[in-house]
């Protein structure tokens, strides 16, 4: 079904957009086996690199055909608003003239290339930093002001390569935080494939140090290689398991799980329950999960505060919409789940199968840590980047 749709919505736009045009046949033949292809990138990547994911080429080439895939989808998006447009046209008895008609195609054909390419550009800049304050219960006095930064879904690949990493790096280390965590998805492919993208991440630097946890895209290409490399790196991964930050009580517990890609592969599945085995009463737990979904069924052992990543935001304004439904209704920013609180960072890369941001940044989130003034757990005001 995943091939088969591109090629369906490719015959629609074949034949409401492309055939139509005052065009010579030839070209008209032309345009349509180069939107086949776009239409088909994944499985062009498919067959030749063996994985959509991971594929070997150039930076240029990738990015132009991310782009031409991303052209195609705005192209199909925006035929059918302009047939739902002529649909209204006819209901209200409006017969606009073939020239109309032929402008409009044009129209559209215009603002798919225009959207992909912004969309484009904005998927492709270093993320500004995000500020957000928390307000925590238990939060010891002597941690006010604390600050952690969060990275998310860098995906780092050649589109996103290592002078890439070198500038998020850059701007994390500006920030003098006291604790950074990533929450998965930091790389697509292998740890020899993507030895130079990840070099930068060994020059984090925090107080409390770097700690990271696996996202689906790690268990795709080896969960234990990757949790290895990042051990190299200087990281600390947290499998299921949780690390003390401080001397009780001026401390933090701060617990990662596993990924539900782990069912996959046959290796252990997120387990709270486990995560927080032994940790110290009245501390404040701050729990990473990749994934939001499952968020409801983490507030129930007593996590103050889950960090997520996996939706990357939606990517694009509306589409956000549909994200969130495939993730329980999260998607970005801030919510309350019971008495704790979630936070679903936009993400700090994105994924080069389909790298459009619209109306959605990327973002490297700095959190300042405040107590709660009245025990309840409590974003503070965001500031917006």
């Amino acid at each position: 079904m995943f091939w088969v749709m591109p090629f369906f919505l490719w015959l629609y736009v074949c034949l409401r957009l492309v055939w139509p045009l005052p065009i010579a046949r030839p070209a008209r033949a032309a345009l349509m086996a180069l939107l086949l292809l776009a239409a088909h990138y994944h499985l062009l990547l498919w067959r030749v690199f063996a994985s959509p994911f991971a594929p070997e080429m150039p930076r240029a080439l990738m990015i132009l055909g991310s782009e031409a895939f991303a052209c195609f989808v705005w192209l199909a998006a925006l035929t059918l608003a302009m047939d739902a447009a002529w649909l209204t046209a006819r209901l209200l008895r409006v017969r606009p003239s073939l020239r109309v008609h032929t402008a409009a195609r044009a129209l559209v054909a215009a603002a798919a290339l225009a959207l992909s390419a912004f969309s484009m550009v904005q998927a492709l800049a270093v993320p500004d930093v995000r500020r957000v304050d928390v307000a925590l219960r238990n939060l010891p006095a002597a941690l006010e002001g604390a600050t952690l930064v969060q990275l998310t879904d860098l995906h780092l690949s050649p589109m996103l390569n290592a002078h890439w990493a070198q500038q998020v790096v850059a701007k994390v280390n500006a920030l003098s935080p006291d604790l950074v965590v990533i929450t998965g998805d930091l790389i697509d492919g292998t740890p020899a494939q993507r030895a130079e993208e990840i070099r930068p991440l060994a020059d984090l630097r925090a107080r409390w140090g770097v700690v990271t946890i696996l996202g689906n895209h790690e268990y795709y290409f080896g969960a234990q290689d990757w949790a290895d490399t990042f051990r190299a790196l200087g990281m600390r991964v947290l499998h299921n398991e949780h690390i003390v930050l401080g001397t009780p009580p001026a401390a933090l517990v701060v617990a990662g799980l596993t990924d539900e890609a782990a069912r996959r592969f046959d290796l252990p599945l997120p387990d709270a329950a486990q995560a927080l085995d032994g940790a110290p009463p009245g501390v404040p737990v701050i729990l990473l999960a990749h994934q939001p979904k499952q968020a409801a069924n983490y507030a129930a052992p007593g996590v103050d505060w889950q960090l997520s990543g996996h939706t990357h935001g939606g990517m694009v304004r509306g589409l956000d919409k549909l994200v969130a439904r495939a993730n329980a209704g999260f998607v970005a920013g801030g919510y309350a789940v019971g008495e704790m609180l979630l936070y679903v960072s936009r993400g700090t890369g994105l994924w080069n199968g389909f790298s459009q941001r619209l109306g959605v940044p990327a973002e490297i989130t700095l959190f300042t840590l405040h107590p709660a003034p009245d025990a309840r757990n409590a974003f503070l005001a965001p500031e917006q980047p």
